[in-house]
This record gives structure tokens, C-alpha cells and sequence, in this order.
């Protein structure tokens, strides 16, 4: 029997994920060049799909059988979530202009040279950006769009080292709720990302290991529905 917090955390959080959407590659051919004196670009070509997490949470949190108080207690905390559901259900039409406002809102960031909506919960998105890795790197963040769960995230540490991680590439406990769902969030991704670099490569998980390449070493990750490992790399810029 889960104990009346639990049921209470649970609950939150089924709302929270029935009222919201994350975006997921599908196909997609992506690219991150970082350069040791701290430059970088970034490039993402292709699909992105709305992807509803609380369709993972339906049934979480679900009474014991055995204790019928325990059963009217938990429907307590979960009849919100239900009927939450039940309004999506209804929405019809009006999802398919949530789409189109996410689409809209993407279109405005920069960095995005096209975003078109193709329907079914589906986007074709053109994205490039370079700067200087002077701060941490995330992509896609929108809170208008609702694009919390990054593809990418690239992080500053100490005595000058970059590490790239890109969880939205992996499965296994990088993806929405740590693991719960039953993977329908990856079945359409496909593709490469590739990284190169001129700086010194102090970790990696690609099995192959580095290649040279015009632009220094370069590693490519091969990405499909059941990739769980996601992309990382430690580099050291320049002193």
C-alpha cells in the first residue's frame, strides 16, 4: 500500500504530464562542432514529434487489490488525473492548433531557419546556431513551446573542460520519468549526430572511437528506436 504522500506525489504528477508535451527526434541528421578555443555550432535538420508523457503515467499509482479503503483512498487522488484525460480526449481540433502555436513559437527563437508543422504531432525543423561556449548549451528549450526535455546539453566544468551529453539520442534513464515509459517516444528516431573537434578528447562512448577529419577528430553516433546508450563526451579547450 503506497502511503498517503506517495499518493498525493503521484498524483501531481500525472497532472502535470497529462497537461504537457515534450518534443522527440524522429528522423533527423544533427551536428555539433566545438573548436578549442571555445566556439562552437550546433545544427539539428529534421523531425521533431509532440510526444504526451502522461500517456506513460496512465496507471501509475494505481491502488493495491486487497484493502477497498486503500482503493477509495487512491481514486481520491487519481480521479483528477482521469478526468484530465478524458478532456484530452475531447480536444480534437483544438490539438491540432496547440501544434500549430508550438510551431509558431519555435519560429520566433533564433537559430531556427524553418519550423513546419506536418500534422499528426509532427514538425520538420531547420536548426543551426554558433556562439562561444562561455555558458552551458541546451537544445530545445522554448517554455512556450513546452520543449523542456533537451536533445543536447553541453556543460562548463572545471580546469577548462566542456562535457556534451545528448540524452534525447538514448534511451535507458535519460528519457522522460527515468525509465517508466514503454518507449513509444522513440519509435520514429533516426539518424546521425556527429561531432567534431579540434580539441583534446579526454572521454567518449562511441565504441569505434574518434576518426580524423578536415576539422580534427570527428565521432559519429548511429541513432535508432533502440539506441539506449545516449551521445557523451569530456573535451579540454585550449589553456
Amino acid at each position: 500500500m503506497m502511503t498517503k504522500p506517495i499518493q498525493i506525489c503521484t498524483a501531481l504528477l500525472a497532472i502535470v504530464a497529462l497537461a504537457a508535451c515534450v518534443l522527440m527526434p524522429g528522423k533527423f541528421t544533427s551536428t555539433l562542432d566545438i573548436r578549442k578555443d571555445r566556439s562552437f555550432t550546433f545544427t539539428y535538420k529534421g523531425e521533431v514529434v509532440a510526444y504526451d508523457f502522461g500517456k506513460d503515467l496512465k496507471g501509475f499509482g494505481k491502488p493495491s487489490t486487497g484493502d477497498e479503503d486503500a482503493k477509495e483512498e487512491d481514486a481520491s487522488y487519481t480521479k483528477i488525473a482521469a478526468k484530465s484525460d478524458d478532456d484530452a480526449d475531447e480536444e480534437g481540433d483544438d490539438n491540432e492548433a496547440k501544434m500549430q502555436a508550438i510551431a509558431d513559437a519555435l519560429s520566433k527563437e533564433q537559430g531556427y531557419r524553418s519550423v513546419r508543422y506536418a500534422g499528426n504531432g509532427k514538425f520538420e525543423i531547420d536548426y543551426a546556431i554558433s556562439g562561444t561556449l562561455d555558458h552551458g548549451f541546451v537544445y530545445p528549450f522554448n517554455s512556450e513551446a513546452q520543449a523542456v526535455f533537451p536533445f543536447i546539453a553541453v556543460e562548463l566544468l572545471k580546469d577548462g573542460k566542456v562535457r556534451m551529453r545528448a540524452p534525447g539520442f538514448g534511451s535507458g534513464n535519460d528519457k522522460p520519468g527515468g525509465g517508466m515509459g514503454g518507449g513509444s517516444e522513440t519509435k520514429n528516431r533516426e539518424g546521425t549526430f556527429t561531432l567534431t573537434t579540434d580539441a583534446e578528447i579526454v572521454s567518449q562512448n562511441q565504441e569505434d572511437g574518434a576518426t580524423d577529419s578536415p576539422k580534427g577528430k570527428k565521432i559519429v553516433w548511429t541513432i535508432t528506436p533502440l539506441t539506449r546508450t545516449a551521445p557523451m563526451a569530456v573535451l579540454k579547450f585550449e589553456d
